[in-house]
């Protein structure tokens, strides 16, 4: 067998059950000293058992290199053994997986809050989902900002073409951020269509570094678009909070949407976590706490996980939160994080969930990072759970009914039931409610553009009737002093 089929038979059974490469076995020839290199190392972590198990994907990795129909080129190897990884973490649990050294650059990028790119969301066509689109331009970034030879400005729905003079008809969204992103001070050039558009036009770009936001409000600010109106309700003050990520970031920009609403007079806020994936747990326990003086925010629970209880600390509470009613807003893909802080607000009855029954995603996923050496890949692997500060069970697990306690509830009298389709439609509203105004209406009069259409949000009408309700409860409460 030759060197470099050896080297890649022992690497793949490094990365499948340690999880990393060895490359001590680069002089090794033959598959049976690998072997056995291979079991004395392992034998060292875990005994006999698991070196048979070793011994067991070596072989099979072994007869696939020599005896498959074709060739297996560097990448496709790759791949086979990350899809061999994912195919059993998968069997274990769905939020378990290996994050490939790609995936993981993004895992970063969003942890972090921030990465070099131009600034738009892409997505793929409604109509056509071979189409790479995009979503929306950020205001304040260098998309936002660029404009084509004919003055022509990138426009959300807008058909991404080319990137760098590479088609995108084959492109996945991953492969196109990847194209799209990078250092600051780059140039790109995309090659876009207008919708309904007839002739393509190029947009040269340079890169800059882009802030994610995680804190976003119903509608950016006519005068300047790169804010956001906290107010979805200014009549009755009713402040409005849309958190898209649990990032880094999260907490501080909370913290400041908070204190500016509260300076303009803020009588209740709507926390919308709707569509919210989750993040990092600290971000979670930290915006609990800003709203929270005291009490149990979250627990975790594990296997060979020493149980960890994050209460709530005083000092870590935002004076200016007390006194008004809050609403959290949550739908089955509000997930992880969103649960822990929907139930700790809930559960310490400093607000009512509004919506539908979150996804139930209680579990605690460890980031074990991978090829440090070379680059960095990761694996995510379930080791706890959460546990509301009711005790009760955040994780939905595979045989879970309806009936079990999983998730968190919408509170009594406050559920708003969806179906898939007024989903999907929420999501392009909230999405056109995102582009600024002057830009939408410039995408709008374009020739053959599709027009806005109108959506009710049933889920924050009812969360804004339950808020007026209470502030006018506590207008006509007598006021109370102490003497």
């Amino acid at each position: 067998m030759s060197r470099r089929n050896l080297n890649w038979l022992l690497g793949i059974a490094a990365v499948a059950i340690f999880g990393f490469v060895v490359a001590s076995f680069a002089h090794t020839q033959e598959k049976d000293k690998a072997l056995a290199l291979a079991g004395d190392i392992h034998r060292k972590l875990d005994g006999e058992k698991d070196y048979e198990l070793v011994r067991l994907v070596v072989e099979v990795l072994h007869e696939v290199e020599t005896k498959y129909v074709v060739d297996l080129d560097g990448t496709r190897k790759r791949k086979l053994v990350e899809d061999m990884i994912n195919g059993g973490l998968e069997r274990l649990d769905p939020h378990s997986a290996y994050i490939n050294p790609r995936e993981y650059k993004h895992f970063e990028k969003t942890n972090r809050g921030k990465f070099g790119g131009i600034g738009i969301q892409v997505g793929y066509d409604r109509q056509n989902r071979g189409q790479l689109t995009v979503v929306c331009p950020m205001p304040g970034t260098p998309a936002y900002k660029a404009r084509g030879n004919g003055g022509e400005a990138i426009l959300a729905g807008d058909a991404i073409l080319k990137i760098d003079g590479k088609a995108t008809e084959s492109l996945r969204v991953s492969d196109a951020v990847d194209l799209i992103q990078g250092d600051p001070g780059q140039k790109i050039v995309l090659t876009l269509l207008h919708e309904g558009g007839k002739d393509s036009f190029d947009v040269a770009i340079v890169r800059e570094e882009i802030k994610i936001q995680s804190v976003m409000g119903d509608l950016r600010r006519a005068d300047d678009p790169e804010k956001w109106d906290y107010f979805v309700d200014a009549e009755n003050k009713i402040g409005y909070l849309r958190l898209t990520n649990f990032s880094e970031t999260a907490t501080d920009e909370v913290k400041q949407a908070l204190e500016s609403m509260q300076k303009q007079g803020m009588r209740a806020l709507i926390l919308d976590l709707r569509n919210n994936p989750g993040g990092l747990l600290r971000a979670a326990v930290e915006i609990s706490n800003l709203f929270l003086k005291d009490g149990r925010i979250v627990s975790t629970k594990g296997r060979n996980h020493k149980e960890e209880v994050y209460d709530a600390k005083p000092q870590n509470a935002l004076n200016l939160t007390e006194g008004f009613p809050v609403a959290v807003l949550v739908n089955k893909y509000s997930a992880s994080a969103s649960e822990i802080v929907a139930a700790a607000l809930q559960d310490n009855g400093r607000a009512v969930v509004v919506g539908e029954r979150s996804y139930g995603k209680g579990s605690v996923q460890n980031i074990i990072l991978m090829d440090k050496e070379k680059e960095p890949s990761a694996l995510k692997l379930t080791t706890a759970s959460y546990w509301r500060p009711s005790g009760k069970n955040i994780h939905r697990f595979p045989d879970s009914k309806e009936s079990d306690d999983w998730g968190v509830r919408p509170s009594e009298g406050l559920e708003v039931p969806m179906k898939d389709d007024e989903r999907y439609n929420y999501m392009i509203y909230r999405s056109e409610r995102d582009v600024p105004a002057s830009r939408l209406k410039e995408k709008e009069e374009k020739p053959g553009a599709e027009k806005k259409k109108d959506f009710k949000d049933r889920v924050l009408d009812k969360a804004l009737e339950h808020l007026r309700k209470e502030i006018k409860a506590a207008a006509l409460m007598p006021e109370r002093g102490n003497a």
